[in-house]
């Protein structure tokens, strides 16, 4: 299993980026693809997920508005489209895959459940 991030790099406040995951070695479609982040003493954020069965999506409220999660099963690759990015939300960014869904019931997948890493790229917002 491997995951690849890109599309990081550094912006000013306001500015947009696009992250994409690529994903090989396993059944893309059969994985739900979260994008979280990270920043030096703090723990991991997931910040949005896409699940593989409906394609239905979650965010935290920070990001609610001004990221868009989507996936496109064809080229194996998810995508994080990030406008109106702030200082804040400068880190560290993951994507990561959990088997078919975002939540179990009410229960949330954190971190600690994803199955497979990419190594994170970085995003830096400038004020």
């Amino acid at each position: 299993v491997q995951l690849v991030e890109s599309g990081g790099g550094s912006v000013q406040a306001g500015g947009s980026l696009r992250l994409s995951c690529v994903g090989s070695g396993f059944t893309f479609t059969q994985y739900a693809v979260g994008w979280f982040r990270q920043v030096p003493g703090k723990e991991r954020e997931r910040i949005s997920c896409i699940s593989s069965s409906d394609g239905s999506t979650s965010y935290i409220d920070s990001v609610k508005g001004r990221f868009t999660i989507a996936r496109d099963n064809a080229k194996k690759t998810a995508y994080l489209q990030m406008n109106s990015l702030r200082p804040e939300d400068t880190a560290l960014y993951y994507c990561a895959v959990h088997p078919f869904e975002c939540y179990s019931g009410t229960y949330q997948h954190t971190a600690a459940d994803f199955r497979a890493w990419g190594p994170g790229i970085q995003v830096t917002v400038s004020a």
